[in-house]
């Protein structure tokens, strides 16, 4: 499981004085982007890329200003041409997760414009990755 550590900034906060569903997602994104980077696929390199089809989310427990927050991700699914990818919003001093999100990708070729499958050698860079 890959861990990213989320530092909190003030406009993340809402009127509600939570921070804001919105802003939980862009958490996630950056769980995925330093994920993908650290298993050697950064999103903004390479010909063979993985791309967002769907997610869903589920908010368990708010998220205050001064929380000390961190993603994890993990790929909790691998097929053909796609994976999912299981990520938790934790907080790092109780161990609460926060909210929960799966997202479906799938493989994409930058060259041909189209889906691809993942690579065997990408899915076991992976299953190794999350296994540390």
């Amino acid at each position: 499981m890959f861990t990213t550590p989320i530092q909190i900034r003030f406009n993340d906060v809402d009127q509600m004085g939570h921070i804001n569903n919105a802003v939980i997602m862009e958490y996630f994104d950056l769980g995925k982007s330093n994920y993908f980077t650290a298993v050697g696929i950064p999103p903004e390199e390479n010909d063979f890329t993985v791309m967002v089809v769907h997610f869903e989310v589920d908010f368990h427990h708010q998220i205050l200003y001064h929380d000390d927050i961190a993603v994890t991700t993990h790929i909790s699914r691998y097929g053909n041409k796609s994976l999912e990818v299981t990520q938790q919003v934790v907080n790092q001093k109780t161990g609460v997760a926060c909210a929960t999100c799966k997202t479906v990708m799938a493989g994409y070729q930058r060259s041909t414009h189209s889906s691809a499958p993942i690579p065997d050698e990408l899915k076991e860079r992976m299953r190794q990755f999350d296994e540390e």
